[in-house]
């Protein structure tokens, strides 16, 4: 089976990711859940990863590299690889399939206030959520909104690039790290020096990149980013904690003036099997209210806020799992088991 068979067979199962691994069945998720496949043998497998990388990838994954980068199929879908080595040096690789054209609001449910968010001018937009929960796609759905809404310099920074955007309204760039620039540090920092009006940042990965996404926020620009963080208040938290401990008064300062919303989300299985996943997102606007819990060192009072915030558009991840439940699009055991509180959950539903 040649990798764009495989791709086409994952994609008819309405697949979100493939794993292969030499030695070891194929693997492919549906709807959150690994499914294994027999019928490649190793030098098969071996064969299929390596007719994804070029000559300079494959010389660099055998000097024990982990190869990150996007590929486009025969039928002209685009997919995220990661190939790396396991278990002595066997080769393996991880592919996300991508959706091949950027989802709308309604296409993934997302709510009114987060919309509202992408009519922000400047200040720091954060989507967060575990690895898999559709981080990337909200985040493109968000830059598509601004591209069709707003005549404006668009700059994405990605590792790599997942959503190719087409100009409508705005003028958009596409970087990608390791092929156009050599890190999200130095992309960022060349950026600002590009005239963007709106920076995407594809992953706020370390203290720098965090640094200076907050310095673009604060000088004027309006910046997208995403954390492997879970729930809004705990994103605040990580990144004050990134900076070293005489740093995070100024950045708790700066994130008070500058953050303008936090969109957390996670993908449940819905009641229905064959409909897939549907996404619950918590909401938090920076309000003046949040704004001085953030600057007072009180960012255990921002769940509370975000309760009481409903007329400005918050909601906590409770309340989304609650209004699921009751639409009947996900079941009350699927609410309890991904509730963050589930003493809370059980009151309110």
């Amino acid at each position: 089976m040649t990798i764009d068979q495989l791709i086409n067979f994952a994609r008819s199962k309405n697949a979100s990711d493939i794993h292969l691994t030499a030695g070891a069945p194929t693997s492919i998720r549906i709807n959150g859940e690994l499914k294994k496949f027999d019928g490649m043998d190793e030098e098969v497998v071996n064969r299929t990863i390596l007719s994804m990388l070029s000559a300079e990838q494959e010389k660099r994954i055998g000097e024990g590299e982990d190869i990150d980068f996007s590929f486009t199929s025969s039928s002209g879908g685009r997919q995220r690889v990661n190939v790396y080595r396991q278990n002595g040096g066997k080769l393996a690789a991880a592919i996300r399939l991508l959706n091949e054209h950027i989802p709308s609001f309604k296409d993934i449910s997302l709510p009114q206030a987060a919309i509202d968010l992408t009519k922000e001018l400047k200040g720091l937009i954060l989507v967060t959520g575990p690895t898999g929960s559709g981080k990337s796609t909200t985040l493109a759905t968000m830059v598509d909104q601004i591209n069709v809404t707003r005549p404006c310099h668009i700059l994405t920074i990605e590792d790599p690039i997942e959503y190719i955007y087409k100009p409508k309204l705005a003028t958009i760039h596409q970087r990608e790290i390791g092929t156009d620039v050599p890190n999200f540090n130095y992309a960022l920092r060349s950026g600002l020096r590009e005239n963007p009006d709106v920076i995407l940042v594809g992953e706020m990965r370390d203290y720098e990149t965090i640094q200076l996404a907050l310095t673009a926020a604060e000088t004027g620009h309006l910046v997208l980013g995403t954390l492997h963080t879970t729930g809004a208040a705990h994103t605040v938290n990580r990144i004050i904690d990134v900076f070293p401990a005489e740093e995070q008064n100024q950045v708790r300062t700066q994130l008070a003036g500058n953050l303008r919303g936090v969109i957390s989300q996670m993908l449940l299985p819905m009641a229905n099997a064959e409909r897939g996943r549907t996404a619950a997102f918590e909401i938090l606007i920076n309000t003046d209210a949040c704004a001085n819990n953030i600057r007072t060192e009180k960012t255990h009072q921002l769940e509370s806020v975000m309760a009481a915030g409903g007329n400005v558009g918050m909601r906590t991840m409770n309340e989304s799992l609650k209004r699921l439940s009751r639409d009947g699009l996900i079941t009350k055991e699927v609410a309890m088991l991904y509730s963050p509180d589930k003493d809370e959950l059980r009151k309110i539903i």
